[in-house]
C-alpha cells in the first residue's frame, strides 16, 4: 500500500536530510502533534512489564511528545534525537525530570551501550530506522527478556464526508496527497508495521492494540499540524501554501472554522528473541 511504500522510502534518504527534515516545524511538531493517551501508555507499561527502576532508550523522541509520559512515570531514559531544534526543545520538555538525558545524535551514529536497557521506545519513528541494521542493534542495546515498544498517531484524518469536500482541492494543488485512511486501513498499516520488527527475527510474542482518538482543531492549527507531516514537507513552498489556502477558506466557509479529526493510537510492544 501507498503509505508503507512512502514509510519505506524514508531510511533511504541521507542522514543528513533525515537529521535535519523537522527541523523547521519543531515548533508546530511540539504544539500540535496529538500527544499519546495515557491508556496506551499505561497499556505498554503493563505488557512490557516495566519495574519503576526501567531504563529506556528512546529513538527519535522528537521534542518529547512520548518522553514525558514515561518520565512522569518515574523511569530513567536516554533518549535520541537527530534534530538540533526538536533536540532543545525535548531538554526544555524533560527540564523537570532529572533522570531523562536527551541526545542529539541519530541512531545509527550513538555508540551502541550493549544489554544495558529494559526496553527501547520509539513513537511514531520505528519507521525511520534503517531495517537492514536497526533490529539488530536495538536488540544488541535490550537486556534479556528487554522489550521493544512501539507507539504509533496515525495520521489524522477529517470525516469522510469532509474528505470528500476537500477532494477537489488536493485535485488541483497536490493529487499524489489526495488518498483518506478509515480506521480499518490505519489498523492495517499499524500491523505491518509491528510485523516487520517480528520479521526481522530479533524480536518475537507482538501485542497491539489500539484505540480511536477524535480531535477538533481549529483551522489554522489544523493546517500547522498537517505541516508537520512528510507528505507536506515533500511539497514545494509555493505548492503547499496553495494548497494550505485553498483548505483553510473551505474549512471557514463550510465549518465555522473547525474540524474534527479521528485516527488510531497504538501500542506494540514486542520480547528480545
Amino acid at each position: 500500500m501507498k503509505e508503507l511504500e512512502l514509510l519505506k522510502n524514508l531510511y533511504s534518504q541521507d542522514l543528513e536530510t533525515r537529521k535535519n527534515w523537522y527541523s523547521h516545524v519543531a515548533e508546530a511538531y511540539n504544539k500540535f502533534r496529538p500527544r499519546y493517551p495515557q491508556e496506551i501508555i499505561n497499556g505498554a507499561v503493563e505488557v512490557a512489564q516495566l519495574s519503576t527502576k526501567a531504563n529506556i532508550l528512546e529513538l527519535g523522541c522528537g521534542p518529547g511528545n512520548a518522553t514525558l509520559a514515561f518520565a512522569q512515570l518515574g523511569f530513567s531514559m536516554i533518549c535520541l534525537e537527530p534534530s538540533l531544534a526538536a533536540c532543545n526543545l525535548a531538554k526544555q520538555n524533560c527540564v523537570i525530570y532529572p533522570q531523562v538525558e536527551i541526545q542529539q545524535t541519530t541512531f545509527e551514529e550513538w555508540e551502541l551501550e550493549t544489554g544495558k536497557f529494559d526496553a527501547v521506545l520509539a513513537a511514531t519513528s520505528y519507521h525511520w530506522i534503517n531495517p537492514e541494521f536497526g533490529n539488530s542493534k536495538i536488540s544488541q542495546a535490550l537486556r534479556n527478556h528487554g522489550n521493544l515498544i512501539l507507539l504509533w498517531n496515525m495520521t489524522p484524518q477529517p470525516e469522510y464526508e469532509i474528505y470528500q469536500n476537500f477532494r477537489e482541492i488536493y485535485q488541483k494543488y497536490a493529487p499524489l496527497l489526495d488518498r483518506y485512511e478509515d480506521i480499518e486501513t490505519q489498523k492495517e498499516i499499524v500491523q505491518a508495521l509491528g510485523q516487520k520488527a517480528i520479521d526481522s527475527g530479533k524480536f518475537k510474542n507482538l501485542v497491539s492494540e489500539q484505540v480511536v482518538c477524535r480531535v477538533n482543531y481549529y483551522m489554522d492549527d489544523f493546517l500547522l499540524l498537517l505541516s508537520t507531516y512528510t507528505p507536506y514537507l515533500k511539497l514545494d513552498i509555493e505548492t503547499r501554501t496553495c494548497l494550505f489556502t485553498a483548505l483553510r477558506k473551505k474549512i471557514e466557509d463550510h465549518y465555522g472554522g473547525n474540524i474534527q479529526i479521528t485516527y488510531i493510537s497504538a501500542f506494540q510492544v514486542a520480547k528480545k528473541a
